[in-house]
């Protein structure tokens, strides 16, 4: 199988690409620098003939920059993602797209199940959704994986504050699943992988962390990992930003493992891995060096 991973500079197109290359499949990275100005009619330009399935890693699931940026949103959360879904379709090229635990509104009491309809309640949700649906309508071939929390999301904050102030808010009140990098490229490649030896098991799953835990308490989980100032003191507040969060946002993970196997892994475990990616990451991009 030629897999084409679609990627920019995050660093989850960095990980799965080195990961993809541990197995037989033939792996071809595509580079999307910039998604808000990606010209949409060159993508026969950019995808090989022979490509079997297209993998769009570009990972979305910081809906502040969403609201920050909403135009380059729907470029990249929808307009991006549809175009490449339409060429695929043509070509009979099956596409792995990504969306988020953002889809939903939060009332529900209990787990997301990948069968329940979103209801977004922000930029990025809104435009995820639409690609969904989009995506199942354009064609039956595909796999849809909505992620929980990204965890380097929420350590870049804590950093951030950290360096600028002695004190962060976050929302006890809101609850969900954090997912980190490395976990996310092992779920990825372990789909690919038995869709490689012949698995047509195509529709929407869901992927978090194991554990669901409130952003305070993921706060004072990361305030606690090497490289953070001890002087930070989290507290259980609602800052500016958590609006735009839901109060729930947990997703069932059963279907991805009664259908592929997929057990959850904790993503207490990857703490501390995230934070060295992260700094890997900055590096990379201090050297002004591409994720491929």
């Amino acid at each position: 199988m030629h897999v084409l991973v679609v990627h920019d500079y995050g660093p989850l197109g960095k990980v799965l690409l080195e990961r993809l290359r541990e197995t037989s499949l033939q792996v071809s990275p595509l580079l999307v620098s910039n998604p808000d100005n990606a010209d949409l009619s060159a993508l026969e330009h950019w995808i090989p003939e022979d490509t079997d399935l297209i993998v769009n890693a570009l990972w979305l699931a910081d809906p502040e920059a969403a609201e920050r940026d909403p135009e380059g949103t729907h470029k990249a959360a929808f307009s991006l993602p549809v175009a490449i879904a339409e060429f695929a379709r043509d070509r009979r090229i099956a596409l792995f797209q990504l969306s988020s635990c953002y889809v939903f509104d939060g009332r529900k009491q209990s787990g997301y199940l990948a069968s329940n309809p979103g209801q977004p309640m922000n930029q990025l949700g809104g435009w995820q959704w639409e690609c969904e649906q989009a995506l199942r309508t354009l064609m039956p071939r595909h796999i849809i994986l909505r992620t929980g929390w990204s965890l380097g999301r929420f350590i870049r904050k804590v950093q951030a504050n950290a360096a600028v102030t002695e004190v962060l808010s976050l929302p006890g009140r809101c609850v969900g699943q954090p997912v980190s990098v490395r976990d996310l490229a092992r779920v990825i490649t372990a789909v690919i992988q038995q869709l490689d030896c012949g698995a047509e098991v195509w529709g929407t799953f869901q992927y978090a962390g194991a554990e669901e835990i409130s952003l305070y308490e993921l706060g004072l989980a990361i305030a606690g990992l090497p490289q953070i100032s001890e002087d930070l003191h989290v507290v259980d507040d609602m800052p500016p930003w958590g609006a735009l969060e839901p109060p729930n946002t947990t997703l069932n993970c059963t279907k991805i493992r009664n259908t592929f196997g997929i057990k959850q892994f904790p993503w207490r475990s990857g703490l501390v891995g995230e934070l060295e990616t992260l700094k890997n990451e900055a590096v990379r991009a201090e050297a002004g060096a591409p994720a491929t």
